[in-house]
C-alpha cells in the first residue's frame, strides 16, 4: 500500500521560503512520478509541480514557475518542494502525489491522474 508523508508546513511571511516534504514508502520510487498539489479555502484542488524520474525533468504551474523548485533523493525516496518568495496567495492544505510513470515523465499527474495521494500540510502566508 502507497503511503505518501509529507511534512514542513507552517506559518510565514510574504517574501519568505519554506520546504516541504513528502516521503513515500510502499511504491517503486524510481517508475512512480511525484508531484504537489494545493486546495486554498473554497477552491478546487490545483495542480503545484511534479517531478519526472529522468534527470531535469520537472514541470510547474505558471503560478509558481520561478518560485518553487521540486526535487528528488532516491536514496530516501522523498521528493522536496522548495517554495520561495512566497505570497498570500499560496496559501492553501499542499499534498503530495504520485502516480505510476508509463512514459510521460512529470506530465503523468496531469495528463493520467493521481494514484496517491498525501494527508496534506498547511501552509499560511501572510501579509
Amino acid at each position: 500500500q502507497v503511503q505518501l508523508v509529507e511534512s514542513g508546513g507552517g506559518l510565514v511571511q510574504a517574501g519568505g521560503s519554506l520546504r516541504l516534504s513528502c516521503a513515500a514508502s510502499g511504491l517503486t520510487f524510481k517508475v512512480y512520478t511525484m508531484g504537489w498539489f494545493r486546495q486554498a479555502p473554497g477552491k478546487e484542488r490545483e495542480f503545484v509541480g511534479a517531478i519526472g524520474r529522468s534527470v531535469g525533468d520537472t514541470y510547474y504551474a505558471d503560478s509558481v514557475k520561478g518560485r518553487f523548485t521540486m526535487s528528488s533523493d532516491n536514496a530516501k525516496n522523498t521528493v522536496y518542494l522548495q517554495m520561495n518568495s512566497l505570497k498570500p496567495d499560496d496559501t492553501a492544505v499542499y499534498y503530495c502525489a504520485a502516480g505510476r510513470d508509463y512514459g510521460l515523465g512529470s506530465r503523468e499527474l496531469m495528463i493520467r491522474g493521481v494514484g496517491s495521494w498525501g494527508q496534506g500540510t498547511q501552509v499560511t502566508v501572510s501579509s
